[in-house]
């Protein structure tokens, strides 16, 4: 399912690939490789912002909206990879 906010990172990809890179990854490697792309030829650095931005729909829909973090390279992890259980914020337990 595609959100608002993914159109709009969509948009601003067409207008200017490194921004929508920035937004995704911040300052990271991923931000530099859509630069060079980008100086490169137009093209090249559209493709890598929307490979980006699908990566970034496919983590949504596994872990759902904000449960993960961006590691590089086009690869998340979730925000709970090292508990099995959910925690029991200000509940008693069993």
């Amino acid at each position: 399912m595609v959100k608002a906010s993914d159109v709009l990172l969509i948009l601003v990809a067409i207008i200017f690939p490194p921004a929508a890179a920035a937004f995704i990854t911040g300052c990271s490697c991923d931000l530099l490789i859509n630069i060079c792309l980008t100086i490169l030829g137009y093209f090249p650095g559209h493709i890598h912002a929307f490979w980006l931005i699908y990566r970034k729909m496919q983590a949504e829909e596994k872990y759902g909206y904000g449960g993960f973090y961006y590691i590089g390279n086009g690869h998340y992890q979730p925000l709970n990879q090292g508990s099995a259980a959910p925690a029991n914020y200000g509940t008693a337990g069993p």
